[in-house]
Order: C-alpha cells, then structure tokens, then sequence
C-alpha cells in the first residue's frame, strides 16, 4: 500500500562492506549485512516454538488495508505467495517457491508479463495457486470498484486483463499503460476466497485467514494473550519448516528486556539501552553491586547513583530505599538471565531526514531551505547516532534509494556540504538581515520569536518547548516537557518504535520509528502503513552524550538573530516527547545549534506521540520535524506520492499525498512518471537518480543517516534476528541442535 512513514531511532554494528558490485556501479553495497547466526538447515533441530515480539496484535490479515501494520506483513510473509522478494542488497529477485520464471514477453502493442508458476504449489485446500487468484486480486486492487476498501492500487490500475496461458501454470498479464513496477504486483497474492468479492475483503481477512500458501498457516489469533499463532503448513511443498510455531506476542517496547530475560520471548527487536543492558550482561564478571554494603547498609544515595547510571529513569528511583533495593535486585535476576541472550544488529532499509515544510512562513522560500540544508553538518549528525553504536558514520545521499539497491547514488552534491557562508548569503538575497528592526509586540500578542517557557507544564496541558543555545541560570537549556517535568537525566525508554505504524494518514510505528514496517523485506516499502515511533537510543546526561570523542562543541552563536520586516527569524522544531525520543532529540539539539551559527533560531516543541503525526506532521503544524522513510525497491511507484507536488482540489484544499514537506516541482513528477514507464531498468534507475537530485535541490527534506536495527535474541535461536534488507526465511528458522556451534562469520568477528 503506501509507503510506511517512520520515526526513527538507533542502533547497529560496523561491518566491511559486501561484495558484489563494481566501483563502477554508483549503487555500492550495503553499509551492513543482516546478522541472523545463519546455519545449514541439517544444523537446526526440529520442532520447537519461536516466540517473537511484535508491537501489538495486527488490526488486520490483510496488507491491502489502510490498518495493515508491520505485523500484518510479518504474517503474510510466512503464509501467502510472494512472487517476488528481496535479496541482500534490497533488490526484487524471483521467489522459487511460487514461480519457476516471470518476465516480460511482448512490449508491443502492449507490454505482456508471463509468469510461469511453480508446478507444485497449491493453496492450503488442496487447490493450484492460478489465474483466478490473479484475476480476483487485479479486480479488488484496481481502484475500479469502491466497494473495495483499498489503502494501493499504483500498479493494478495499469492492468488491462490477465488470463490464463498455454496451461494452467501460466498466467498472462497485459498492461494498459507501460509499468515499470510490474515486480511489485501479487506479492503477498491473497486466495480468490479473499479478493473475490468486497464483504470477504473488507471483513472476511481481518482476523483469520483460512486459505493461505506457505511454510506456515495462520493457526489462531488469541487477543486475550495478544497472540498470533501460526503453525506449520502440512501442504506446503517445500522444504520443511524446522519450527512447529512460531508465536506473535505483542509485547511494549520498554518491557522487552524482561521478556526477553524471562524467556516469554526470544526474538524482539530493541532500543540501544537495552542492547547496551544485554550487551553488559554478557560482559558482566563480578558480582559486585550496591546492594553488598555491610550488613546490606548502602546508602539511599549510592543505591540512586547506581541505578541511575545503569539505567533506571528518574521516577524508578524516587521511591523509597526498600523498594529500591527490591528493584534492583529484579535487575540483577534479569542481567543473570539476560547472559542468554545476544544483541544482533543490522541497518533497516530506513534513514531519518530533516523534513522542512515548505508551505508556509520562512520555509516557503526555497533559498531559505537551502539554507537549512547548508548549515547541516550531516556526518556530524551521523556519527552522533551511528558511531557510539558501531556503525559507520555514513550520510544518506539520497531520498529514493539506499546503498547496495540499484537505484541509489550520492545526489547530496546538488545542493552541496556545510557551508556556513553560503547559507549566509543565501539568507541574505533572501532578505533576511542581521540587527534588523524587530515590530514590538502588543499586549496580548504572541511573540514572534521563540517563546521561553519558564513554569512546568501539566499533564495534558500545552506543548513544552525550549531554545536551544539560549541559558537563564548558566547550568544548560531548560527542557520542558508536555508531561511537566524537566529534561536531562537519565530517561526511560522504550520503543516508540517502534514503532508505531500507520498509513499516511495519520494513524497510529518502526515508527522511525524502527520502520519498519518498513524494513520487513516484503519487497515495497509500503505495503501496509506502518508508522514506527521508533526508539532512537536512550541515554542519560547532558544532550549531545552521543557525540563521539574528539568531536568539537559548537562554537558560540553570534549575536542576535537574522530578522526581516520586523520578524526574527524564527523556526518551530516540532519533536515528539514520548519513550524512545532521546536520540531524536539529541539529533535535533544539534541541529538548532548548527542553524543558530548562521543565525536561525530554532525551538524545540514537545508533542505526545499520539498527536505528532496526526496533529502536526500531517497537518503541516511545523516548520522542521524529524521522522524517517522506508526505502523501496520500487522507488517509481512507491516514492512518487511523498514528493509529488501538491495538488489544489476543488473544495479549496491541498491534496498533499504523502508530501508532508508541501515541497515538490512539476519536474520531479515528470521524472517519477517516466521512470514508472520505460520497460529499460538502466533508464528507469537514471531517472530515479535525475529526480533525486531534483529533489536535494527544492531541500523539502535533507536525508541524514540510516535507521540501524538491533534485535534481542535466544543464542541458540538460528537463522533469525536483523534481517536489513532481505526477506527472512520463514522455513529455515529454529533451534540449533544439541552440541552443533555456530561459527563466526567473517564479518562478525
């Protein structure tokens, strides 16, 4: 469906780069492979249950429906056909469960697709996956008839008929209108039982799904234990699944780690604080903890200082020394069982982006967005996340694609590197002066600079907001939260993302955050709208305790901020303040700081997480906000609706799509729409790039660094954990058997 919109987080090793593609080949590879402690299937012990945390029990079965999350994707990936899936490198390749070849036979007078498919698959009543599911899929999808609820159809509407080819094996598609795409369509491929008519596909797979076509059947969905069960698929026709189940357990973010220590799970993926937690855990070799003072008569104190640094937050140790003690305790018995468990890391195919909305106020003009873009130091702003987590401090260096798929290439030179006296002259010719005139403000009046909070703010009340740069007491920023309590000690967390998802339409994720969602492997970035909140690393202290060492602080801002008619050039940083926000606001600290050397003033707004989205981002309610994209292997299709140029509509209003920027330009359409329609992959992936450049150009949103991926998981637990961009193998996953080793792979030391 549409491409899952993310705010994202932290997390991940640094690894050598993979080969496989030439120097030649601007694409590169990925920055980092997945780490699923893989291991030949004779290696893995039969049966047993993978128990596997998700963020909540899926709203609905089926990925066509604008509720779709990444755990609907999740599902669909282990029970129904996909033609085509991801590979290492985040591009589509064949899937030889479902099709022996797939290509395109005739171009004129139309394009024709036949695929042929794999002899041996059926669907789980005994019936050959054929035409009829093609045809049933095409008719729901194409937008044609209201009465299905679609969330997608880009690529269905180009269909003109499907039938059946020289045998039942063969389906033939026909294209109305060249598509590029045309890889994208029928993965998942749902049974003719689902798509056939508007009540089975609206209600029908919402909650069960009672035909399905892979290694696993969906077995029972128990909302009472927020589960999902799925079981092995006694006609499935291909390798057998090693799992007898595999278990969705719906599970918060910040209650991971003691599933995970607990064992009611034993695949989640994390926030860094937890990682760090299991990482210590395993590193741990004495017993020494605050609680062996003589006779166990350790001060209140010591007992706060410890659990602050190991991470409990600010409420956990305002309570009294016994139940302190109590809970630290709990802590250790968690850490103990924790040295189970092992951290596995990756990159998601997701970055974060510094997203300027350029509809209205200083932003609308596109020298001052460039501006903001030259003020950016963004390998700075990468090595705040990604180095304190081993990962290569590596900017994005485009919004279409990531490194190792084959649309991706360094574009960012469009616009240009930090350049503080070019984003000064360019603010300049924009007429924005220093020390000029500022109107005064009448009584009643809002200012029109940042505002300064200085009283707490009540649960449910106003935002919090603060500027950066600016001090009252000369001990740091003052950081007001919408939840009335200040900011700068050690935080809880927990994953926004994480994730919370949704659909471009404001619901509520991965989501960053982290993602995922987009991330999951399913071949379009999209595919269900999954917003992540996604966790962004916690830490404690001052902000910026994720700069690595050596890096320099900001030097002093300059006096006074640039103004014109009468206005101080002042920007709305809109953040949400929920668990799983610290990097992000890490992130953003930094950026205020970078834009106030060229003197823009930048506050920061706290908003809860349930109104970010919706509220804010949506809305256009902002003028600089943080939240990340899904890159696709079908950029064409799934990334034109979040840059397309805004459409006025009828009634007055702007259909913005998924261009919450509001930024876009007649050229960067025709590009999408001529990319989406040569049949030559070599012109497609040019054009792609040309729109990209494009797209740094007009600086609606500046790309920063990827999102990384950590997953908690069982040491024994193989073939599992961070997938990065490739489509896990549902089949392959178990147990390793008694007395077998997993052996390092090179990468992973």
């Amino acid at each position: 469906m549409r491409r899952a919109l993310v705010f994202l987080g932290a997390g991940a090793l640094a690894v050598p780069l993979l080969a496989g593609c030439s120097e030649e080949d601007q694409a590169g590879s990925p920055l980092a492979p997945q780490d699923i402690a893989p291991v030949a299937r004779d290696l893995v012990a039969d049966g047993g249950t993978l128990k596997w945390a998700v963020d909540a029990v899926p709203e609905t079965l089926n990925t066509f429906q604008a509720d779709a999350d990444a755990g609907t994707s999740r599902i669909a990936q282990a029970v129904l056909p996909s033609m085509f899936r991801l590979d290492a490198f985040g591009r589509p390749v064949a899937n030889p469960a479902y099709l022996e070849s797939a290509k395109v036979i005739e171009t004129e007078p139309r394009q024709v697709v036949l695929y042929k498919l794999n002899q041996q698959a059926v669907w789980s009543d005994g019936r050959e996956i054929g035409a009829a599911d093609f045809v049933a899929q095409w008719r729901a999808l194409s937008g044609k008839n209201s009465a299905y609820w679609t969330a997608r159809n880009a690529g269905y509407d180009r269909i003109a008929k499907i039938e059946r080819g020289a045998s039942d094996l063969e389906v033939r598609v026909t294209f109305s209108r060249p598509y590029a795409d045309w890889k994208s369509l029928f993965s998942p491929l749902y049974p003719k039982d689902v798509m056939g008519t508007p009540d089975a596909f609206n209600d029908g797979a919402r909650r069960k799904l009672k035909v399905t076509a892979g290694p696993f059947k969906v077995e029972k969905i128990d909302t009472a234990k927020k589960d999902v069960v799925l079981t092995r698929n006694p006609r499935w026709w291909g390798k057998p699944a090693k799992l007898n189940q595999i278990v969705l357990h719906a599970v918060a973010r910040d209650k991971r780690a003691a599933a995970l220590a607990d064992g009611s799970v034993d695949l989640a993926e994390i926030d860094a604080a937890d990682a760090q937690r299991i990482d210590l855990a395993n590193r741990a070799k004495g017993t020494g903890t605050p609680l062996q003072g003589a006779g166990g008569k350790t001060s209140v104190k010591k007992l706060r200082d410890w659990a602050l640094a190991h991470g409990f937050d600010s409420d956990q140790v305002r309570v009294g020394k016994t139940k302190l003690r109590k809970a630290i305790t709990r802590y250790l018995e968690q850490q103990q069982e924790l040295r189970e468990v092992e951290v596995r890391k990756s990159l998601e195919p997701t970055y974060t982006q510094l997203a300027l909305n350029g509809s209205t106020g200083p932003l609308a003009d596109e020298r001052v967005r460039r501006a903001v873009a030259r003020a950016l130091d963004r390998t700075e702003l990468a090595r705040l996340v990604l180095t304190p987590l081993g990962l290569p401090a590596v900017p994005v260096g485009s919004h279409l694609a990531l490194s190792g798929q084959a649309a991706y290439a360094d574009n960012s030179g469009a616009i240009g590197g930090q350049d503080a006296k070019e984003a000064q002259a360019l603010l300049a010719d924009a007429g924005w002066v220093r020390g000029g005139p500022l109107k005064e403000q009448k009584k009643g009046e809002k200012a029109a600079g940042p505002e300064r909070r200085t009283e707490d703010v009540s649960e449910g009340g106003d935002d919090g907001e603060y500027i950066v740069g600016e001090e009252d007491d000369g001990k740091g920023h003052e950081d007001r939260h919408g939840d009335g309590k200040g900011h700068g000690g050690a935080d809880g967390d927990g994953e926004g993302h994480e994730d919370r998802h949704g659909d471009g339409k404001g619901e509520h994720e991965e989501s960053a955050g982290e993602g995922e969602s987009a991330g999951d492997g399913d071949g379009h970035g999209s595919e269900h709208a999954d917003r992540h909140l996604a966790q962004e690393g916690k830490h404690g202290g001052a902000p910026g305790a994720y700069a690595p060492k050596g890096t320099a602080a900001p030097a002093a801002a300059p006096a006074g901020p640039l103004a014109k008619d009468g206005k101080p050039l002042a920007l709305r940083f809109v953040l949400p303040s929920g668990p799983g926000s610290e990097t992000l606001n890490s992130v953003a600290e930094r950026i205020s700081a970078m834009l106030e050397q060229v003197g823009i003033r930048a506050t920061i707004t706290k908003v809860s997480d349930e109104s970010y989205f919706k509220d804010h981002i949506a809305a256009g309610d902002y003028d600089l906000a943080l939240y990340s994209w899904p890159s696709s292997a079908f950029p064409a299709t799934d990334a034109r609706p979040v840059y397309a140029k805004p459409v006025p509509a009828a009634d007055g209003s702007v259909n913005v799509e998924q261009n919450y920027t509001r930024v876009g330009t007649d050229q960067v359409d025709q590009l999408f729409d001529q990319a989406a329609t040569t049949l030559d992959e070599d012109e497609a992936r040019d054009l792609i790039r040309k729109a990209d450049a494009r797209i740094w150009a007009a600086a609606g949103s500046i790309p920063l660094y990827q999102r990384p991926q950590l997953v908690g998981a069982r040491k024994n637990l193989v073939n599992a954990g961070a997938f990065g961009f490739q489509t896990p193998i549902y089949e392959d996953m178990g147990f390793l058997k008694k007395g077998a080793k997993v052996s390092p792979s090179p990468d992973q030391g």
